[in-house]
């Protein structure tokens, strides 16, 4: 509430009528009657008689008065001097005020009740003229043929386009990874012709790679190439997912492929000694073997379940949900930090391998896809994978999520030597995907309006749900903190008491500019979704329109900076200069992921609606069970 008016509240009544001046015929009255005037005058007849011709000229004013309303037409051509009106009368022949009688003003109101009226009336203009969502997300489209082509005009067949040399490169164990990552992006989008180029592809090579290749990842593999496969099949009218078209080949195609390529990933769990896989995959002689190190990713043993699960209830066979959900019940007896794990498991052992707790890279989307798995089977026996993601967000709230000085950003944190050793500010941009799995974890994909209506939303997904809005500002003020609006790769960000000192991202009228720190080694910008991927989320949920006007700051950066005019768009060097230095590489992921969110923050929410899908950690849409009919 506001403080103690300027003003004496003395006499003044509750309808603001301090603010009323006093008519001439009250003052007179009042003084008459408060004077030794009005004894004397109303004992003679006279004086009776001016009071009573007095009373009567007042109730005959009062009687033929009517408020003064302006007609709909012909608004006053000359104030004050209108046609029909004289000094003494108004148009209609009744007597005029001699004076006006200022208008009331409205009650004061507190700053707390300005600031909500100001932020309704706000909120108002943005839906009544806001801008056309239609026509960005169509540039969005363009964006994504531009990178298309110049990945089909150079390096068609290999992993990635490398635009500025205008050749392709093979870093994924050259299954044409660019290829089927952005095959579900072309039938979300519509656009007809990729999705041909790219199905055509497949149909006619990528089976016959698969059968001669060597070493890939099992994880990169997984994510990228088995699960485009499987949304390729939902989306083209594979168990009438769709309706089934001439463009690219039938379904079916998709499947046998994906199939083929499962078998020979699998033996990266069958051959390991423990329930953990081993992270590498020769793919012609069905072999695997353990990294150089002995060491698996957390994050990679536990981002393969969306995918192999989905197959298995594609093709009716369990082997392939089986082998990869022993991971996940293997981990679940393992001992944790407040439901927190190292980033390190050895295959050999089964044993979590040193005590580096981060949500950053290799520990990301372990905690993603404990959420995403459970809401992916409702009504299984997964409950404990949505237990071990509560205890595990309580954990993290509890021992990485700090505040940076002096403007209070909330950002999340590492333990490089565990729990009890010191805290690191550092914050990887692959963080950014925790908005998004917070905000899907509160509402289960529902939007939030909806589930306070419903009632169900417990204490605890509300908290979930604030910190989810509350990282996504952060991540956000990771690109508009740069000289090029484009986030680095890592920040490291300013405490109390334990300044990082360095240099800033270079745009000095950003407000965050002495809160986040960014280190020479880490200024490069490989085109990542995470960021996008939480706003597209948090629009869903919130339908608030500051996450599309920040998702389309961040698309006029990628368009001002990173696109090539040949073809495709390239990683940065250096997001904190300008012009930036190109570093000649376009992510798969990119077209992927990164185009795909920001098309999809864009448009409708009846496009791969968030209750009927869950997207792997790769941004393909796999159907939650009992939608698997629906497109």
């Amino acid at each position: 509430m506001s403080k103690s008016l300027p003003y004496s509240m003395k006499d003044v009544h509750y309808d603001n009528a301090k603010f009323r001046q006093r008519s001439i015929f009250k003052v007179i009255t009042q003084n008459m009657i408060s004077s030794n005037a009005k004894r004397e005058c109303i004992k003679c007849s006279t004086g009776k008689f001016l009071v009573l011709l007095m009373i009567f000229g007042v109730a005959y004013l009062m009687l033929t008065h009517t408020n003064n309303t302006l007609p709909s037409v012909g608004i006053a051509k000359n104030v004050g001097t209108e046609e029909g009106k004289n000094f003494f009368t108004d148009g209609s022949g009744r007597f005029r005020r001699f004076w006006r009688k200022p208008p009331r003003l409205p009650p004061l109101l507190s700053p707390d009740e300005i600031a909500a009226r100001n932020k309704s009336i706000n909120k108002s203009d943005k839906i009544d003229s806001g801008p056309d969502w239609k026509a960005r997300q169509q540039r969005v489209k363009e964006a994504f043929i531009h990178a298309w082509s110049g990945y089909r005009n150079y390096s068609m067949g290999y992993d990635e386009l490398m635009p500025l040399s205008k050749r392709g490169t093979d870093g994924l164990g050259g299954l044409g990874a660019t290829i089927v990552d952005a095959l579900d992006t072309a039938m979300i989008m519509g656009v007809d012709e990729v999705v041909h180029e790219a199905g055509s592809w497949i149909e006619k090579h990528l089976s016959e790679r698969i059968d001669r290749k060597g070493q890939v990842n099992l994880f990169e593999t997984t994510i990228r190439v088995l699960g485009g496969l499987l949304s390729a099949y939902h989306l083209s009218g594979g168990m009438h997912g769709g309706d089934a078209t001439a463009k690219g080949p039938k379904p079916i195609v998709y499947l046998e492929t994906a199939k083929n390529l499962a078998d020979r990933l699998l033996i990266a769990f069958t051959s390991s000694p423990t329930a953990i896989p081993f992270s590498d995959v020769v793919l012609h002689d069905r072999s695997a073997h353990a990294a150089p190190d002995g060491l698996s990713s957390t994050a990679e043993v536990s981002t393969v379940q969306l995918e192999f699960n989905f197959l298995s209830s594609l093709t009716g066979d369990p082997k392939y949900s089986l082998e990869s959900m022993k991971v996940l019940e293997h981990i679940k007896t393992k001992p944790k930090v407040k439901g927190l794990v190292p980033i390190y498991i050895n295959p050999h052992t089964g044993e979590f391998s040193g005590e580096n707790i981060r949500l950053g890279s290799r520990g990301d989307s372990y905690y993603e896809y404990l959420i995403k798995v459970w809401l992916q089977n409702p009504g299984s026996n997964f409950t404990y994978m949505h237990d071990m993601y509560i205890e595990s967000m309580q954990g993290v709230k509890e021992l990485l999520v700090k505040k940076s000085v002096p403007n209070g950003l909330v950002f999340v944190g590492e333990l490089p030597y565990g729990p009890e050793g010191g805290f690191s500010p550092k914050m990887d941009h692959l963080v950014c995907f925790l908005p998004g799995t917070l905000a899907l974890g509160a509402t289960k994909g529902i939007m939030k309006e909806k589930a306070m209506k419903e009632n169900l939303l417990t204490f605890e997904d509300l908290e979930n749900l604030k910190l989810a809005e509350d990282l996504a500002k952060t991540c956000y003020e990771m690109y508009s903190v740069t000289s090029t609006g484009l986030a680095p790769e890592i920040a490291y960000f300013n405490l109390e008491g334990q300044k990082e000192g360095g240099p800033g991202g270079g745009n000095k009228n950003s407000q965050y500019v002495d809160d986040i720190i960014i280190k020479p080694a880490d200024r490069h910008n490989l085109l990542r979704p995470e960021t996008v991927e939480s706003l597209f989320v948090l629009f869903r949920i919130t339908e608030d329109p500051k996450y599309r006007e920040w998702g389309w700051n961040i698309f006029e950066a990628f368009e001002k900076y990173t696109k090539v005019d040949s073809g495709g768009y390239t990683s940065l060097d250096d997001v904190t200069v300008l012009p930036p230095q190109r570093r000649d590489k376009m992510e798969t992921f990119f077209l992927g992921e990164t185009l795909k969110y920001l098309y999809l923050l864009f448009g409708s929410s009846d496009v791969i609606p968030l209750d009927e899908y869950v997207f792997n950690t790769e941004a393909h849409p796999l159907p939650i069970q009992g939608h698997a009919r629906r497109k």
